[in-house]
């Protein structure tokens, strides 16, 4: 492998990455309590420290996704000067499905043998 496509190979995985963290981080904006689709994108924006950008069209496809499992849910509420705007929220059950996904995915970076393995 030459020094050449190294970029290349690192952008290719971090895009398909990123692609799969969507799930996360829209429930981990959702955790932080209630918010409308210009709200997580915003949060992802900020706590990925922009690393995770999305458009507001995947959002909406995700959270249609999750309220046709009942994950997620919403309640509409007056805008400020425009219209209604829908307000998501993680349901019990999508509340459980984070914590065990965090339990089973994302604690282990945590363990001493990974976290070597990191810093070696």
């Amino acid at each position: 492998m030459t020094k050449e496509i190294l970029p290349d190979l690192l952008s290719s995985w971090e895009e398909t990455y990123k692609k799969g963290q969507l799930t996360l981080w829209i429930f981990l904006a959702l955790k932080d309590g209630q918010k409308y689709v210009d709200e997580i994108k915003e949060f992802i924006e900020i706590k990925s420290q922009s690393t995770i950008n999305c458009e507001e069209q995947s959002l909406y496809r995700n959270l249609r996704k999750y309220e046709h499992i009942d994950v997620v849910s919403f309640e509409n509420r007056k805008g400020n000067k425009g219209p209604d705007r829908k307000y998501y929220y993680l349901t019990k059950m999508g509340t459980e499905l984070l914590e065990k996904f965090i339990e089973r995915n994302i604690k282990l970076f945590f363990s001493n043998e990974i976290n070597n393995l990191l810093n070696k």
